[in-house]
């Protein structure tokens, strides 16, 4: 998983697997989008391929890379357990929110019983 999480620290490394999102490419057509030199695409590209983010195979002269997001399996279950505590605490302070209405209104309405009574 550290590799992974490394992996997709990097903003570039993030656009590459958006743009293999849509489907396989050569690492040129990759390299194309980016405002980088050739040589640091490939870079980045190896750090997914190691990660196993992506998969690539030899056609002919190039080489064509395809997202494998198999491996963020494990980080988005780990990320899980901070999203699910996180919506635990956010229903927590709705019930508080709720009460905190409720107990308001009901002293209003008691000061307005209060007040008619006196009059």
């Amino acid at each position: 998983m550290d590799d992974v999480v490394a992996a997709i620290a990097d903003p570039v490394r993030r656009q590459i697997l958006e743009v293999l999102r849509a489907g396989p490419l050569p690492a040129r057509r990759i390299a194309e989008r980016f405002p980088i030199s050739r040589p640091a695409v490939s870079r980045h590209l190896r750090v997914l391929r190691e990660s196993g983010l992506v998969r690539d195979t030899a056609e002919g002269r190039e080489r064509v890379y395809r997202l494998d997001p198999s491996p963020l399996t494990e980080v988005k279950s780990w990320l899980a357990g901070f999203v699910d505590s996180a919506d635990v605490w956010n229903r927590r302070l709705d019930a508080l929110e709720t009460e905190v209405y409720r107990t308001r209104r009901d002293r209003r309405a008691g000061r307005e019983d209060r007040e008619e009574r006196t009059a």
